[in-house]
């Protein structure tokens, strides 16, 4: 009776090897692709900075973009009111660098279901500069992030580029799993989808850049405002619109705080219904990242395949290095290897729950996910 089944678990954990191969792949494709240098002039960049009070660290994030190492851009900042304190330390940290523009907004209640959107429309307007660098608050740069991404956007029809990132975890055990798993599966399954599809078609926030025409063609910020995946949605609308989409060669560090067990569950539903209701093939395509607990299934309920467990192991931890530690110097991964398998079973224990309905909770509110991956109030 459970011939069938093990034939087709088999086959699940066949398949998950090859995806491991295929991320090492990618992963050393990724990284044969040079990092570009500024020919000519140097083009002037807007730096758009969503707020909404104190993350974890925000002053540090923050001032990574006041002290980059580029010597034109303006940032510009928004906030949903005056009191905002995000708002107002970028206010205070504008007055030790006064030599950096800076411009500050106040948007008022968001008229749209995301309200990054809302924020990344008011400054688009205002924006001095054709090409657009997008940041959310939690984001630390590199020095040479503006430098890099000004090389990349030398090519004329280059109207997207996302920026891979290396998530760093607050305090709390369940943020320390999320970050290992974004870090390894995540970033895996991207850079995969970039060697299979030879390019990329899509945007990953939270740090990315576009040319204003490019967002103009995806449809507008107006657009995009449905949809909770507004950065995937901007990559694709913009590919199908002609222009080349990328993942730039500036790692970034992504900042996610500290959550609790319930929260960091919520975040991890609302990913992943977002992602199975927008693009549901690639979503089940995501069994196949998880070689560990399909072949831990494998083995109970056939005690003889046992063995699987030890190509899925080796290769598991070869694409993790690959992509965390070679990619995007995560010495996260790198100290804490052992906690790999832990967030691989909760990894595919969430993506099993997102089958079970459509709705998400975000900021407060509950929003029925439709299947383009819009946001329906509840």
């Amino acid at each position: 009776m459970t011939l069938i089944p093990t034939i087709l678990l088999a086959c699940v954990v066949a398949g998950s090897w090859v995806f491991c191969v295929l991320a090492v792949l990618a992963a050393r494709s990724y990284r044969r692709q040079p990092v570009p240098r500024l020919q000519g002039e140097q083009p002037p960049l807007s730096v758009l900075k969503p707020l909404h009070g104190l993350d974890d660290g925000l002053e540090e994030n923050l001032r990574t973009f006041f002290e980059q190492d580029y010597p034109d851009f303006e940032l510009l900042f928004a906030a949903r009111s005056e009191s905002d304190p995000g708002l107002t330390l970028a206010r205070r940290l504008a007055v030790e660098y006064p030599h950096r523009p800076c411009r500050f907004f106040v948007t008022g209640e968001p008229a749209y279901p995301n309200a990054k959107v809302f924020s990344l429309e008011t400054m688009t307007e205002a924006a001095a500069n054709e090409i657009l660098v997008m940041a959310d608050s939690d984001i630390r740069a590199p020095k040479d992030l503006l430098a890099t991404l000004a090389a990349e956007f030398q090519h004329p029809r280059l109207g997207v580029a996302t920026c891979p990132y290396r998530a760093v975890p607050g305090r709390s055990f369940w943020s320390r799993l999320e970050a290992i798993g974004m870090n390894t599966e995540f970033w895996g399954g991207v850079f995969t989808a970039r060697l299979v599809e030879r390019g990329v078609r899509f945007a990953v926030g939270p740090a990315a850049a576009a040319r204003k025409q490019a967002i103009a063609d995806a449809g507008g910020w107006k657009g995009l405002s449905q949809y909770l995946a507004e950065d995937f949605v901007l990559g694709q609308s913009a590919a199908a619109a002609g222009w080349e989409v990328i993942l730039s060669r500036a790692v970034v560090e992504h900042r996610i705080g500290s959550q609790a067990f319930r929260a960091n569950m919520i975040h991890r539903l609302r990913w992943n219904r977002s992602t199975r209701r927008s693009r549901p093939a690639g979503y089940a395509g995501q069994l196949f990242t998880y070689p560990l607990p399909v072949a831990f299934a494998l083995a109970a309920l056939e005690p003889a395949l046992w063995w699987a467990l030890i190509p899925a192991a080796g290769l598991r931890a070869w694409a993790a290095y690959e992509v965390a530690v070679a990619i995007l110097d995560d010495t996260l991964t790198r100290r804490n290897w052992w906690l790999v398998p832990f967030q691989d079973l909760l990894s595919i224990l969430t993506w099993i729950a997102a089958f079970q309905g459509n709705t998400i909770e975000w900021r407060g509110s509950l929003y029925l996910v439709d299947r383009q991956g819009r946001l329906v109030p509840r």
